[in-house]
């Protein structure tokens, strides 16, 4: 009788949705690489140790080598019998993968999802900011970029506010990778003053290219420190050419801070 029962039984698959945080010095971004430690391969492991079976694990997106996230989303599928009880409790799973991953992963929560619910492809914007301060400062200097010469922010909030007019986003991105399309959606793109000598880029969409937040950045540093007009930065977009852009700026002020989702993927 208990073989037929275990033959026989009814099992079904839960997916879940995490909600986590990495400081990623230490990482080779987060998407799982041949030649480097990620945040992806550490939380999947952890995770497989946990849930005592392999687990995959899908990311919203990918960082680069020592970008931030302070909030990336992240998909996996656990398999529990027909008895809705066996599904895994979010606050227990949230607390025990805490005690196993390392002091620079830490995860918000654990929320089921509906079975299509899709961390990538479901997401309707992700939001980046990056940061750059003047002043010497030991307690700036891991998470932000310094610079030796103001800018005039004014005039990179007219450049920045012409990334809305467009789509095609190849002179921000980095060359040769497997994208079918370089078209994404700005939704928001501005400099905020934190405080005196210290500033914030915000920039929305519903997709990034890889490089593209810092190849911006760097590009409106060159219209900050006179060397392009709007208009030139309005060219360096129009010509689809990562040569006319500005250099890509350092990967440690780059931190990803938002992803959202419709209703739908909660319906369960």
């Amino acid at each position: 009788m208990r073989i037929f029962a275990s033959v026989f039984k009814h099992e079904r698959m839960q997916r879940y949705f995490l909600y986590l945080a990495y400081d990623g010095t230490a990482y080779h971004g987060w998407q799982i690489q041949p030649n480097g430690i990620t945040v992806q391969q550490v939380v999947q492991d952890k995770l497989s140790v946990l849930l005592r079976k392999p687990v995959a694990v899908t990311g919203a997106g990918r960082t680069d080598t020592g970008v931030h996230a302070r909030l990336m989303v992240a998909h996996f599928d656990f398999e529990y019998d027909g008895d809705a009880e066996r599904r895994i409790d979010g606050a227990w799973l949230t607390d025990k993968l805490n005690r196993l991953l390392p002091p620079d992963i830490s995860v918000y929560k654990a929320v089921p999802v509906t079975a299509e619910a899709h961390a990538r492809f479901d997401a309707l914007s992700r939001t980046y900011h990056y940061y750059v301060h003047f002043n010497k400062s030991p307690f700036l200097r891991a998470y932000s970029c310094r610079l030796y010469r103001m800018l005039d922010f004014g005039r990179m909030n007219e450049a920045a506010a012409v990334l809305a007019e467009y789509t095609d986003f190849t002179s921000f991105s980095k060359v040769n990778t497997d994208t079918r399309t370089n078209d994404c959606r700005v939704m928001k793109a501005c400099w905020v003053e934190l405080s005196p000598g210290e500033w914030r880029f915000e920039i929305q969409a519903d997709r990034f290219l890889r490089n593209m937040v810092r190849a911006i950045v760097g590009t409106l540093v060159e219209v900050g420190r006179g060397r392009l007009t709007v208009e030139d930065f309005r060219s360096v977009i129009e010509r689809k050419d990562r040569c006319c852009a500005g250099e890509s700026m350092p990967g440690n002020a780059l931190f990803l801070t938002d992803i959202a989702y419709p209703e739908r993927c909660f319906e369960l």
